[in-house]
């Protein structure tokens, strides 16, 4: 069983921006040489999150949408209150749809569905440079 630790650095919008990061996932498994095992994507930070979904502008919009509907930029928070930020909603976003996923790897890349991309994204109030970790633990070839 090996472990390798890779890192991912993307400069981000803010307002959930939201960055397709599945070759750059594939390109650390496949320079890993793990072929079976799993990868698990983590951001770092408390106001981005981790997930799949169809990397396509049309739903990109539509969980904007959706995101700002669950958790308005512009809501009440004790938050943003008590710090001064007004970015308790990004907090609120990033914590309800966690900072990390865990996906299986068979024949040296992720198992995902046709449509299924792992995104990054970047909740914040304001452009980051963020740092995801991709651990992948698993068999090497031969």
């Amino acid at each position: 069983m090996e472990i390798v630790t890779k890192d991912i650095y993307l400069n981000t919008k803010g307002f959930s921006d939201i960055h397709d990061i599945t070759h750059l996932v594939n390109q650390h498994i496949s320079e890993s040489e793990i072929v079976e095992g799993f990868c698990h994507i983590f951001v770092v930070g408390s106001t981005a999150s981790v997930s799949t979904m169809e990397f396509e502008p049309a739903l990109v919009k539509d969980i904007k949408e959706k995101l700002e509907d669950f958790a308005s930029e512009t809501m009440r928070s004790h938050h943003s209150e008590t710090w001064g930020d007004d970015n308790g909603f990004s907090h609120i976003r990033a914590t309800f749809m966690g900072p990390g996923i865990t996906v299986p790897i068979r024949k040296g890349s992720c198992i995902l569905g046709t449509w299924q991309q792992i995104v990054v994204l970047d909740h914040d109030n304001r452009s980051r440079k963020r740092h995801v970790i991709v651990q992948i633990v698993g068999r090497l070839a031969g």
